[in-house]
């Protein structure tokens, strides 16, 4: 099932959308919105997947489903934890500042709560006040879920999966050294995230979802030219459940809380640094790890952040190659305060 909030009022009305991401559906006599849906999800979703089936069917009302109308599909979020799985991509980064990395790092998720309040749509602009902050996208997984009680296990974590999305982390790189350095965390360097269009049960994955992982190469991007295609399962070190099951560690979570994977890195054939797309390799979810990766071979980043006017999209197909969540699509614009 294929669920979507186009831009309406500021929770967004509910739409199913068809397999092949070209008709929708509205969902609003069962549910308007898609957080009252995963609020009463066991009540719902079997309604919400009959008119699923109706849709394919085209025996429902339906309408041409067009991204751009699409807010993400929780335009707002009770919560927004993203984890950084990828333990590769930490090291490198963290390397590029100097910044050395526990050993735990690779035993013990690493997570932060990120700003859930106001998720920008999949086609909205990236506001950028100052391009001195080095703006930077960051492509990633996320999973929506259920009620999760405080003390979870991995099994339960599991089973509170609801749905699946693509991520693109906006992150100011440049604020981020001294934000860490206060102690206290990420906050004024990371701004609001987008979602991508459609949020997909996993059932709609087939096998390429192994109950934690989604094993399918994630596509990004950067002003018309390929980017990066790391395989998302591979090299991640902590899957769901147990971003989950940590998560919940002391407290409980809310139904509809978002929990990412962090930026999808894959190592190089050799076990070092991938090498970019345009060598042959699989490239990088972020700017910032492709620079790190140019610091350690030349002594010095190469890539510039992003800047006005820059465009990133991210997205991910099947293996028929046929679009999945549809496509995070942003473009860097000046942000001005209105007079």
């Amino acid at each position: 099932m294929k669920l979507s909030s186009l831009k309406q009022g500021r929770d967004g009305r509910l739409v199913i959308v068809s397999r092949d991401l070209t008709r929708a559906t509205d969902a609003f006599f069962i549910v308007p919105t898609l957080q009252q849906a995963l609020d009463d999800w066991e009540k719902v979703e079997p309604r919400l997947r009959d008119l699923a089936e109706q849709l394919e069917h085209g025996s429902v009302p339906s309408f041409r489903f067009h991204e751009h109308d699409c807010a993400s599909p929780l335009p707002r979020s009770y919560q927004w934890v993203d984890g950084s799985a990828y333990v590769n991509h930490v090291e490198l980064v963290r390397k590029a500042r100097g910044a050395e990395m526990p050993a735990s790092f690779w035993t013990d998720p690493l997570i932060y709560q990120g700003g859930s309040d106001s998720f920008l749509g999949p086609r909205d602009p990236i506001p950028a006040q100052d391009e001195a902050h080095g703006i930077d996208f960051e492509a990633e997984i996320a999973v929506i879920t259920a009620d999760v009680p405080m003390g979870a296990t991995r099994e339960d974590a599991a089973e509170a999966i609801r749905l699946v999305v693509l991520v693109n982390d906006v992150s100011l790189r440049n604020l981020i050294p001294g934000e860490l350095a206060k102690g206290f965390g990420f906050f004024q360097s990371k701004p609001s995230s987008a979602l991508s269009p459609i949020a997909v049960t996993p059932d709609e994955l087939g096998d390429a979802w192994d109950g934690g992982r989604l094993r399918l190469p994630l596509l990004s991007s950067l002003n018309g030219k390929p980017f990066g295609k790391p395989d998302a399962g591979v090299d991640m070190t902590f899957d769901f459940p147990t971003l989950i099951a940590h998560a919940a560690r002391t407290r409980p979570l809310g139904a509809g809380t978002i929990v990412g994977s962090g930026t999808v890195s894959n190592r190089g054939a050799d076990g070092g640094p991938g090498r970019p797309v345009s060598d042959g390799g699989l490239g990088y979810s972020c700017l910032a790890e492709q620079r790190t990766v140019e610091t350690i071979l030349y002594g010095e980043a190469r890539t510039p952040f992003l800047r006005v006017g820059d465009r990133v999209r991210i997205e991910m197909k099947d293996k028929a190659g046929h679009s999945i969540f549809g496509a995070i699509e942003q473009e860097v614009e000046a942000y001005r305060t209105d007079g």
